[in-house]
């Protein structure tokens, strides 16, 4: 089985296509699954992306030559058929599937097999060689289900309004932002947020999509409007200057790495709720199974433990892959990493 992807020192890069995968250096032609800022970067010639993704890069990376195909639209270049599949992480989110001499090569990005109503339903690809993510591939990672966690991040919302303090959920910019905000829209009248956040939602609205509206928090915001009221900010706004305005306050983190017990204690908040983009352990594996890939490549997080477990029951021929990119409990919010 010849190589139809290698890996590089600037991404996954397909010779015979001639494009790249979510290049960390910048290249001629690059195929983008998502657009945060670990799959997303500056200074390519040339980006294809699903049509929903192209109002995020523009947002984050400027006007550039964009080219744009919506989810199972099949091109070929230089002979490679590519298409695009939905990953199910956040609005956009891609599965890339490639095809040439009868031989499926797929590189999954980012994903999650539970649909969040907003990603796209994640569906897998029959495919030779599969390229997975790993970023919570141990057993310890099993989510509960969705409902239950946003049920308990409307108790804890409840809760704080009883007691006069201002709820302020720490979530991702793009991805999470948007779920929390559908899932909690009916707990307040306004909801307001940080401007990270407030810029990628309105974006988002003007792009099409039907989704919650936020207001802005400026220096200028009366501060009784915002006693016991109900902010999103994105994870890097903790501990700073800017969050003095909102006490008495109680903070939520909405995070898959608040699956461990003791990590919401480790970051010195309130509540931890472990709300996730990606998949857990059993949709990592089952993901790889319902694939038939007789060969995977294990890049993103825990790769060394996910490799051997599937090599070891024989689920497929593993490798782990570095990248640049990797996931880790203690990341901060960045435009480098976003997304668990």
């Amino acid at each position: 089985m010849d190589n139809l992807i290698s890996f590089t020192d600037k991404g996954l890069y397909c010779a015979q296509g001639n494009f790249y995968i979510d290049p960390w250096k910048a290249v001629d032609k690059a195929i983008i699954t998502h657009g945060h800022g670990d799959h997303a970067r500056f200074g390519n010639k040339n980006y294809l992306c699903h049509t929903d993704t192209k109002p995020i890069l523009q947002l984050r990376l400027g006007n550039n030559n964009y080219e744009t195909v919506k989810w199972n639209e099949a091109i070929y270049i230089n002979g490679v058929k590519v298409s695009l599949h939905p990953a199910g992480h956040i609005i956009g989110s891609s599965q890339i599937r490639l095809e040439y001499n009868n031989e499926v090569w797929v590189v999954s990005g980012d994903y999650k097999t539970k649909d969040d109503g907003l990603s796209g339903k994640f569906e897998p690809i029959k495919c030779n060689v599969f390229i997975t993510e790993s970023t919570f591939g141990l057993p310890i990672y099993k989510w509960k289900p969705q409902q239950e966690i946003y049920d308990n991040i409307i108790n804890w919302i409840n809760k704080n309004k009883e007691n006069g303090k201002t709820s302020v959920l720490l979530a991702y910019s793009l991805g999470k932002a948007q779920r929390v905000l559908q899932a909690i829209k009916e707990t307040t009248q306004t909801i307001y947020a940080h401007g990270a956040v407030f810029n990628m939602q309105q974006a988002l609205i003007n792009a099409g999509f039907n989704l919650t509206p936020v207001v802005r928090i400026t220096p200028d915001t009366p501060k009784e409007l915002l006693k016991a009221s109900v902010v999103i900010a994105p994870p890097s706004a903790d501990g700073t200057s800017w969050m003095k305005k909102f006490q008495p306050h109680s903070v939520g983190v909405c995070s898959g790495w608040m699956q461990v017990r003791g990590n919401a204690r480790r970051r010195n908040v309130d509540a931890g709720f472990a709300l996730s983009d990606h998949a857990d352990w059993d949709g990592l594996i089952q993901t790889v199974k319902e694939t038939g890939a007789e060969k995977i490549f294990v890049t993103h997080g825990f790769q060394s433990a996910f490799s051997r477990y599937c090599y070891e029951q024989n689920i497929a021929i593993a490798a782990e892959v570095k990248t640049q990119f990797e996931a880790s409990p203690d990341l901060s919010e960045g435009e480098e990493f976003e997304g668990s």
